[in-house]
């Protein structure tokens, strides 16, 4: 990492830590493994009565029993998904009062007129939990694309209940991210029944699309909510070099691919430069990239440490990264299981304070960190 980099970080207020030479963390965490077995795991959601739903980019949906350390067979009902490249089935999440609605909300590949988009599929889980039932697409990115990459497809709830999705640039339609006629490189805000918030940024306009939060991404991998706070906080692939956090407020440019902090795979420069007035700065980018992936906020028992701050599995890294806040900003960064060298694709919070992880391998497993 160079002087000027670290230089311009500093004065542009940016936390931007090398993401080679660290030292391993000094409460490094031991690892189990609860179940092996799984197809490229890539969401997972934890049910009231403990049990955990993951889904299986190859198309399935099944849940994990902790108790047993079972993995059940694949869960009927879903849609027709296309299992491609990056894409198939990926993110989910619980209706908020999923007790009393057994409402299952799954973001997933679908083809159709014009090739291949992210659409989000609301479902009701049956009590034996064997088979999605009512199930309906609430919503379809629009246009679809020619790719199978970079569909987003984190899902998230705000605290009033409404649903944010997030949506890829699908890796040939960059410049379609600053184009608020479409879903491309945004950030989705929508009711559970698809239909649109009253005080959503972009209603009224007849050049925008009513359901766009916020725009300019490239491929937002992991989105939580702050557990005091309520925003949310996404984290997203940047090209080589440029990952970023981001706290995405309502109506406001986050400059890809006019702004960037990475450069093209060629080594190309994209875009203008790193700065530009009226598109927002990241909190944190790597250079490097990581290829960070699912993350969340911790706020357990198990980890007293590590209250408040943000973990996000790494993919291209194999590892998982622990960063520290401190009034909204990011002030350290911790990284953990280097040496196992596994592609984490998703880090969840567990019922039970311990952190779960999701490994995207073709004989993917859930992990459970504990302390040492």
């Amino acid at each position: 990492m160079s002087w000027n980099a670290l230089k311009a970080a500093s004065l542009c207020g940016l936390a931007l830590l090398p993401a080679a030479g660290l030292a391993a963390a000094p409460d490094e965490p031991r690892v189990e493994v609860v179940v092996r077995g799984l197809a490229n795991p890539w969401g997972l959601a934890f049910l009231p009565d403990g049990r955990a739903l993951v889904t299986e980019r190859a198309g399935r949906l099944r849940i994990v029993n902790l108790r047993t350390a079972s993995l059940s067979g694949p869960i009927g009902g879903l849609p027709s998904i296309a299992a491609r490249g990056q894409g198939g089935l990926l993110g989910l999440a619980l209706h908020p009062d999923f007790a009393r609605t057994r409402e299952v909300f799954l973001c997933f590949a679908e083809a159709r007129d014009g090739g291949v988009g992210s659409s989000v599929f609301r479902a009701k889980l049956a009590g034996n939990g064997s088979m999605l039932e009512e199930g309906q697409v609430i919503f379809r990115q629009n246009p679809a694309g020619s790719t199978t990459r970079h569909f987003g497809c984190r899902l998230v709830f705000d605290r009033q209940g409404n649903l944010f999705i997030t949506l890829g640039d699908r890796g040939n339609m960059e410049a379609e991210a600053q184009n608020l006629a479409n879903h491309i490189g945004k950030v989705i805000r929508i009711r559970t029944d698809g239909s649109v918030p009253p005080d959503n940024p972009f209603i009224g306009r007849a050049d925008a699309r009513p359901e766009i939060w916020s725009y300019g991404h490239r491929n937002v991998q992991g989105a939580t909510l702050h557990p005091e706070t309520g925003q949310l906080y996404t984290i997203e692939h940047g090209a080589r070099g440029g990952d970023e956090i981001n706290r995405p407020e309502k109506g406001k440019n986050y400059g890809w691919p006019v702004i960037t902090y990475g450069i093209d795979y060629s080594g190309v420069k994209i875009g203008s430069g790193t700065h530009r007035e009226g598109m927002e700065q990241p909190l944190f980018y790597w250079d490097p990239s990581i290829a960070p992936s699912g993350g969340t906020f911790y706020t357990g028992d198990k980890f007293p440490a590590w209250r408040g701050h943000l973990l996000t599995g790494a993919l291209a890294a194999g590892l998982m990264v622990r960063l520290e806040f401190r009034n909204g900003q990011v002030t350290g960064e911790n990284r953990y299981l280097e040496a196992r060298r596994e592609r984490i694709r998703d880090v969840v919070q567990g019922p039970d304070g311990y952190v779960y992880l999701l490994t995207d391998e073709s004989d993917g497993q859930m992990l459970r960190l504990v302390p040492r």
